[in-house]
């Protein structure tokens, strides 16, 4: 089989899913260099290709993402490029010799995996000439396999780098894959529409996506992609987001089922090739194998005449004017306790911090509300990997300039202890004093999701500072001139799958020192009120409240997002609904509150569209 006569007979063809995920499930940490395995245990890399075979895909990976002298020089294999990318196609040419499908052989393409020449540390230290150079020993190295696959390239200077090079270094099919976050954006913030327009006239066989989203949101890119380019497309989603486990250890709950049914989507949006990418497993993929096989034969039965057939050999890949898919205190403030007893139940309204830019949007926004009747404006950082203004920094600007009460959340990943203590001391003194604590996630940049995160504390470990801190003393019980009054809070997770264990983090917390609560968003009260119980009235425990605005969401939240519970009705409640989705989410908020205020010593409003409006229907409702 060839991929480029696959393509022009109008095949569609399974890509194979995550290597480096199912490398770390089986006891490999991700901060190695996972293509030396190739050398050191060449077993383990061949059985993983099997079981991708065995599934039924038409394309499997080598075991080379990551394999530049640039990124192995990192872990002392820099001299072993050659060795490693060649061992990397021999391993995967002899997992697809070796197994039968349904009792026969089975066509079997390799691809050799290209990621970027360097992480997203090593990049402002390395010169251009640099990147090209590993760019083209590896893919020389990687010259016996039948395809090159350039694969989550999040800067569009590096990607069409290496589809120059790749194009002029052999004449081996090529698949381009960008990874876009959950902006829609690369990580260098180009547009679906720009990267298209970038790689346009370039001579690869398929432009495709893969990584940092999972189905839905690749779909979104797809159909973004589809609607401006006519090259062959791929996409290879990760399996939802991950969940941290463990200190470097990560697992997916995306099911086999869910998987499938956007696989099914993908290609009525156009997808030429499927696969995975981190937390896919040969399960998943080889529900994707049947999805692609009732594909298959409902083309057949339809007899449809090829649209790439009428197509011109120097093929038009951008359509012209394409509109891309729019995409309490010594301070003399009250305690939280304070609040939630002198009225009918705290409000506050969540707000994210602003990428880029200034805070002058959010400080008018918050002005609103209060004048709204929200009592505390709460600023959490937003998930992105692009720059951002600290939730502290915000927090403390809108009470400085505005007068406003707020609550800040203060992640601890990448963060040492001394520069949070440093921040947190200095936000006080600016008159900052409630903090909501998380160990955070840092978001996902390339194949091997969050390995560049680092944590010195978690949590718990966060309120425990501020409890010193509090008493006069740092983390280390080092006296200071001065205690502080910080009003502690932490987030508790009611949509925990092990809830036995959430409620004994709940208490641990405020054994830590934390003096409220903030639950994450609420769409069934049963775990609820068991947290509730265990809690007993200790501390105040605030709700928080997100309005559902389609189905598409509530399922990309009910699939893909680690412990969230959306039960069956809201999800059929929604799908009826329609475009009628986004009044339907708000009315069934309106009843989730006024059940949450008789439970909760408040809510935490989290509106994602039209903020100002949805929070006071809320707070009338």
């Amino acid at each position: 089989m060839n991929l480029s006569a696959a393509i022009e007979r109008d095949m569609v063809l399974v890509c194979d899913g995550a290597m480096g995920t199912m490398l770390h499930a089986a006891g490999n940490s991700l901060d190695q260099a996972l293509p030396a395995l190739n050398l050191s245990d060449p077993g383990l890399v061949g059985t993983i290709h099997e079981s991708y075979i065995s599934a039924g895909v038409d394309i499997i990976q080598t075991n080379t993402f990551g394999a530049s002298r640039l990124r192995l020089s990192e872990h002392g294999y820099g001299d072993q490029v050659a060795e490693i990318n060649q061992a990397g196609v021999r391993i995967a040419r002899q997992a697809a010799a070796q197994m039968k499908v349904a009792g026969e052989a089975k066509a079997v393409l390799v691809a050799g995996s290209v990621s970027p020449t360097v992480t997203i540390q090593q990049r402002p230290q390395t010169s251009r000439q640099a990147r090209t150079a590993a760019l083209r020993e590896q893919i020389e190295a990687l010259a016996e396999a039948d395809i090159i696959l350039l694969e989550t390239f999040g800067y569009l200077e590096e990607f069409i780098e290496a589809i120059e090079i790749a194009t002029q270094v052999t004449e081996l099919p090529v698949m381009a894959q960008a990874t876009f976050g959950a902006d829609g954006r690369t990580l260098s913030g180009h547009t679906p529409r720009e990267v298209a327009a970038a790689a346009a006239s370039a001579r690869i066989a398929t432009l495709g996506i893969n990584c940092t989203l999972g189905p839905q949101r690749s779909l979104g890119v797809l159909r973004e992609l589809r609607a401006i380019s006519d090259l062959p497309l791929s996409v290879q989603p990760n399996a939802g987001v991950p969940r941290r486990v463990a200190p470097a250890r990560f697992e997916y709950d995306v099911n086999s089922e869910y998987f499938a049914r956007y696989v099914r989507q993908l290609l009525e949006a156009g997808a030429t090739i499927v696969g995975g990418c981190c937390g896919t497993t040969p399960t998943q993929l080889a529900a994707a194998v049947a999805t692609v096989g009732g594909h298959r034969r409902r083309l057949a039965s339809r007899r449809v005449p090829s649209a790439r057939a009428e197509t011109a050999p120097a093929r038009t890949t951008t359509r012209q004017g394409a509109e891309a898919a729019p995409a309490a205190t010594g301070t003399g403030l009250p305690s939280l306790a304070e609040l939630s007893q002198a009225g009918p139940g705290i409000v506050v309204t969540e707000l994210t911090t602003p990428v880029y830019g200034s805070a002058g949007e959010t400080l008018d926004l918050a002005r609103e509300l209060t004048e709204a009747g929200v009592q505390l404006v709460s600023i959490a950082p937003a998930r992105t990997s692009r720059a951002q203004l600290s939730a502290m920094d915000v927090a403390a600007q809108l009470r400085h300039s505005a007068g406003i009460e707020t609550i800040a959340g203060v992640t601890t990943w990448d963060r040492t202890i001394m520069a949070l203590q440093a921040d947190l001391l200095g936000q006080h003194a600016l008159g900052l004093r409630r903090i909501i604590c998380e160990a955070g996630n840092p978001p996902l940049l390339g194949d091997y999701p969050h390995v560049d995160g680092v944590w010195d504390v978690d949590s718990i470990g966060l309120i425990r500072l501020l409890a010193s801190l509090n008493r006069g003393a740092d983390y280390y019980s080092l006296p200071l001139g001065a205690k502080t009054d910080f009003e502690i809070g932490a987030r508790i997770n009611p949509g925990s799958r092990a809830l036995d264990r959430e409620v004994s983090h709940a208490l641990n917390k405020i054994a830590a020192g934390a003096t409220f609560l903030v639950t994450r968003p609420v769409y069934e009260l049963t775990a609820l009120e068991r947290l509730l119980e265990a809690i007993d009235g200790q501390v105040p425990v605030l709700a928080s409240l997100r309005p559902l605005t389609s189905f598409e969401e509530a399922e990309y939240l009910a699939h893909e997002v680690p412990d969230v519970i959306i039960p069956r009705d809201v999800l059929d409640a929604l799908e009826r609904a329609g475009d009628s989705a986004p009044r339907v989410g708000v009315d069934l908020a309106v009843r989730m509150a006024a059940r949450l205020r008789e439970m909760a010593s408040g809510i935490v409003i989290t509106p994602t569209t039209d903020i100002l409006a949805t929070t006071r229907e809320i707070m009338a409702g």
